[in-house]
């Protein structure tokens, strides 16, 4: 592979994504997502996904557009609350759902990053998270065992990255990019701003190009606001 990693855009980046695929998604809220990977995903019509991200988008982008088209086989997320198309399925039955904990979602995350097979939580423990899960003791008290994520694909947005796949984040969109940019077997990264091999600060770099498989410049982000909330 060596030091260049670009590919020329979303749809060479992400054509090999089969049907059945697993696939982590970068982004908190509407901030930091990949969106034009979700895009070309869309386009190509990849279907029977497991999708592990904290949101499930909302109805017109991000996951939710992938939702509408019917791509997703299975959700696994944290936060659900402002998709209602989301809710249709996971009511009518269309759509597998696994909520996790925020936390726990985040630290499967990067047991997966650091080759460890299985963390252990207090998070969930005596609650339905805990149903069919190994429960054992430390120092008195009891902690769920979570295992690690295993995931065909990583997608996630960076601010600026270089040839060679080294990445910076802007602020919050920092979010689950990195630690889903470190756990996936495949990593696929967008960048807004991307720079010739040298160009950026090593001390600045969040995600090291050793993790990065496929880089490319992104085109046409929305950066959306969730909620606006302005004074009278």
């Amino acid at each position: 592979m060596g030091f260049n990693k670009v590919v020329q855009n979303a749809e060479e980046a992400i054509k090999d994504i089969q049907d059945g695929s697993v696939i982590m998604l970068g982004g908190f809220g509407l901030c930091g997502i990949p969106e034009n990977c979700i895009n070309a995903l869309v386009k190509q019509g990849t279907k029977d996904l497991t999708c592990i991200s904290n949101n499930a988008g909302v109805d017109d982008f991000g996951i939710g557009l992938m939702l509408k088209t019917k791509q997703v086989k299975k959700m696994v997320s944290s936060y659900v609350g402002e998709n209602a198309e989301f809710e249709r399925q996971l009511l009518s039955g269309e759509l597998e759902v696994e909520l996790i904990p925020q936390g726990t979602l985040a630290t499967r995350c990067l047991a997966a990053a650091y080759g460890m097979p299985a963390i252990f939580t207090p998070a969930g423990v005596g609650t339905e998270v805990a149903e069919g899960k190994e429960v054992r003791n430390f120092n008195g008290k009891d902690y769920l065992m979570e295992m690690a994520f295993e995931a065909d694909f990583s997608i996630v947005k960076a601010w600026k990255g270089d040839s060679a796949g080294n990445i910076i984040f802007n602020k919050t969109a920092r979010n689950f990019n990195e630690v889903m940019a470190k756990a996936g077997k495949i990593t696929i990264v967008e960048v807004e701003e991307l720079v010739p091999l040298g160009e950026l600060d090593p001390n600045a770099i969040h995600v090291p190009g050793i993790y990065v498989h496929r880089i490319f410049q992104g085109t046409d982000y929305e950066k959306r606001i969730e909620q606006r909330t302005v004074s009278q």
